[in-house]
């Protein structure tokens, strides 16, 4: 079991930055490939980025390529995601999730949400323009 609360969201102008945080509990940590998702209203929620267990491996959607960047600490039990020129678009809750299985299968299954076994309870993020 892993329980997931991640932080760091608010309120920033367009063209600003946030780094949310991603803390998780229990001793297993560094057994989970991580991701953040993000759901906008009456959207589905998409995928934004993905993180191996080592961290020696990142994908990111298209959309947020070269703004936002995943990593972790597993000393600290943490994945952040550091996200930079922020747009309009950006605005969404985004969560963190963890799943059990790091190999790579390609992006169908890393970037879809069903595939991830934990889930935190989501931050806010607004862009305002």
């Amino acid at each position: 079991q892993v329980q997931l609360v991640e932080s760091g969201g608010g309120l920033v102008q367009v063209g600003g930055s946030l780094r949310l945080s991603c803390a998780a509990s229990g001793r297993t940590f560094s057994s989970y490939a991580m991701g953040w998702f993000r759901q906008r209203p009456g959207k589905e929620r998409e995928f934004v980025a993905r993180i191996t267990r080592s961290g020696g491996s990142t994908y990111y959607a298209d959309s947020v390529k070269g703004r936002f960047t995943i990593s972790r600490d597993n000393a600290k039990n943490t994945v952040y995601l550091q996200m930079n020129s922020l747009k309009p678009e950006d605005t969404a809750a985004y969560y963190c999730a963890a799943d059990s299985t790091d190999a790579y299968y390609g992006p169908n299954r890393y970037s879809s949400p069903r595939f991830y076994d934990y889930w935190g309870q989501g931050t806010q993020v607004t862009v305002s323009s």
